[in-house]
């Protein structure tokens, strides 16, 4: 049996399960309503506030899914009841962000502007301080959506080995290399 998918999951009181018909779970709770569509291989026992997955099956690719299903049920219980959140910092001289009705307006060192439509699900927030790098904060109930969001973000100026600059993850530590040494 899966380790992650054998772990019962508890809803908090904020959270209820709307619905579960034809392989359709519609979770609701306070910050949102979130849908998955579950594969028939898995069942979902619900009773009172716990959700056991269970798989019919030991093959290979029942197990793999029933560990997923686990954790993208739990995500979404998280998610609508406290949300998920991450912070990109700009590093680079003259690097800037700022945000007009959900379309990012970003400086990034190129000799034109990138405009970064970002979906209605996700809330973004753009902070400049002085003296230190701007920052970029997104906001989402959907785990996933957020994390995809701030990948392509991330990949529009990735971080230079050798001085540093970019676009990383607030707190994401960079292995910085050596440059060219001279021979003396």
């Amino acid at each position: 049996m899966s380790r992650i998918g054998k772990l019962p999951i508890t809803l908090p009181e904020s959270v209820a399960i709307k619905s579960f018909e034809d392989n359709l779970l519609i979770i609701q709770g306070p910050k949102g309503e979130l849908t998955l569509d579950i594969d028939p291989v898995i069942n979902l026992q619900i009773e009172a506030n716990i959700i056991t997955v269970q798989r019919h099956t030991n093959q290979k690719k029942h197990k793999a899914l029933h560990g997923l299903y686990r954790v993208l049920i739990n995500n979404m219980i998280i998610g609508v009841s406290t949300g998920f959140s991450k912070s990109l910092e700009l590093v680079g001289v003259g690097y800037k962000a700022a945000l007009e009705s959900n379309v990012l307006d970003l400086d990034l060192g190129y000799s034109h502007k990138i405009y970064f439509t970002v979906p209605s699900e996700v809330d973004v927030r753009t902070e400049i301080a002085k003296n230190k790098n701007p920052m970029i904060h997104l906001w989402s109930i959907d785990k996933q959506l957020l994390g995809q969001i701030a990948a392509k973000i991330k990949s529009l100026r990735k971080v230079e080995p050798y001085k540093g600059k970019g676009i990383r993850y607030l707190g994401e530590r960079v292995i910085q290399k050596e440059g060219k040494r001279t021979s003396k």
